[in-house]
């Protein structure tokens, strides 16, 4: 009997097709607070009876026209947890590639928990709503679910200082440590300032988009 050779065939590696992934989901994760942001300053600008100096932009989910916030709690929910299985794949076993991928994936979810339970109608918005706060049951779960989403980002923060330290990237590492503190004082400071509250929020956001940016561009640690 003779055997018979058949050369091996040569199938498609599933890398190109994993790295693709990973860059979209990635990619998902820095647009996410701008596009968050920018939705936030139009409609606060457009809304009626809506002013930053006195209103967080959760109030926006209020009202007629208040489907659009909760649709871009959802959608930056979902792209935020995107961009958390991103950054676990572009951290992979590395410095941070288990806890700081969760935190930021805690931070997504929180989101969801604010589309889900609405903050409360007050300081005037929406028009015609009195100026008085009267803490409701969603209310409160509204404010502990960005309490519990965002302390989880300024964890993520501390610890994704870890990787870009190990990168090289210095400066990176301590303004990471360093953002955490000035988005909680922009929280302490709420209580007579909103603006103060959204600005950290803000710069929570917009921080988390610049670490992902950096981190999927550097190089892997040696």
């Amino acid at each position: 009997m003779t055997d018979t050779l058949t050369a091996p065939r040569h199938l498609p590696s599933a890398a190109p097709a994993s790295r693709s992934a990973a860059r979209w989901a990635v990619a998902g994760g820095m647009v996410a607070g701008p596009l968050f942001l920018a939705a936030g300053l139009a409609q606060g600008f457009a809304r009626d009876g809506f002013g930053f100096t006195r209103n967080a932009i959760s109030q926006l989910a209020l009202g007629e026209a208040g489907w659009i916030q909760t649709a871009s709690f959802v959608l930056t929910g979902a792209l935020l947890l995107a961009g958390a299985t991103g950054l676990r794949r572009v951290l992979r076993d590395g410095p941070g590639g288990a806890w700081g991928p969760v935190l930021v994936g805690v931070f997504g979810a929180s989101f969801w928990a604010a589309a889900i339970f609405p903050a409360d109608a007050g300081a005037g918005f929406p028009a015609g709503s009195p100026d008085a706060t009267v803490m409701s049951g969603h209310g409160a779960a509204h404010m502990f679910a960005g309490m519990i989403g965002y302390l989880a980002l300024c964890a993520a923060f501390v610890v994704l200082a870890r990787p870009l330290a190990a990168r090289g990237l210095r400066g990176w590492a301590v303004a990471s440590r360093v953002v955490p503190v000035a988005v909680l004082a922009g929280f302490m400071a709420s209580a007579t300032s909103v603006l103060a509250f959204t600005a950290g929020a803000g710069l929570g956001l917009l921080w988390l988009t610049a670490v992902t940016a950096r981190l999927a561009a550097a190089p892997d640690i040696p």
